[in-house]
């Protein structure tokens, strides 16, 4: 069954907390009453109710919320944010990413000094999320974005969809060795229920479709990719044959 990932990030030394999207506000009221934390910043990726539906009910007094600037709605909001922006938290420095294409606004925050990186849904353990509002060129471009981080960085995506997603992988790069491996790993993590995210940006420059159809001639062999086809193009296809799979 597929889960939505929550988020809650502490330091100790401030004594700061920030949720990265907020799906439930009463799952996180909880675990920071558990833990016994004081929310602190909420760090939106985009307008979608699973990731702002919690927004209204965790702002409280000294709670700021931050999100993109340009995708609509994000309840609460007191930083908008765009790409090429920075943001701090607890010390640490995060650089903004636009990662448009899912929605017209994503943003993705990348914290350099800690090798990490909040992704929403622009990019998932073997996958991507879906084109509600983005052209394939955008969503293309923000996936090379993605794919220029280090190959170390920590990727922590809002959906574990990876077993799903690694179905499709295989059906369209069945020939990747690293690939092969990383299912059969997928699958016997989920077996014993463990969550397969977050993971690393090299595991995915090595296994996710989506960020490999203009390095792999597999995966454009078998989504029906010309040699003249750009890489928007053909992310386009890749996109269109998960969507329908």
């Amino acid at each position: 069954m597929p889960l939505t990932a929550r988020y809650l990030i502490h330091d100790p030394k401030t004594g700061q907390t920030a949720a990265f999207d907020t799906p439930c506000a009463t799952a996180y009221k909880k675990e920071l009453e558990r833990r016994g934390w004081t929310l602190s910043h909420i760090f939106n990726t985009h307008k979608h109710h699973d990731h702002v539906g919690g927004n209204k009910e965790l702002k409280g007094d000294g709670v700021k919320i931050f999100g993109p600037a340009s995708d609509g709605n994000i309840p609460g909001m007191d930083v908008p944010l765009k790409g090429g922006d920075k943001v701090s938290f607890a010390g640490s420095e995060a650089e903004i990413i636009d990662v448009g294409g899912h929605t017209l606004g994503h943003i993705a925050y990348y914290f350099p000094s800690e090798k990490t990186a909040f992704v929403g849904d622009s990019l998932f353990a073997l996958g991507c999320g879906r084109m509600f509002e983005g052209t394939p060129t955008q969503f293309w471009s923000s996936l090379l974005r993605l794919r220029e981080l280090p190959d170390d960085t920590t990727v922590y995506c809002a959906h574990e969809y990876t077993e799903s997603n690694a179905k499709f992988a295989i059906s369209i790069e069945p020939g990747n060795l690293d690939l092969v491996r990383r299912v059969k790993e997928i699958k016997a993590q989920r077996s014993r229920g463990e969550p397969t995210v977050p993971s690393l940006m090299g595991e995915e420059k090595l296994t996710n479709p989506f960020l490999r159809g203009d390095v792999s001639a597999e995966i454009r062999k078998n989504v029906g990719a010309n040699e003249s086809d750009s890489g928007a193009e053909i992310f386009a296809k890749i996109r269109r044959r998960k969507d329908n799979f």
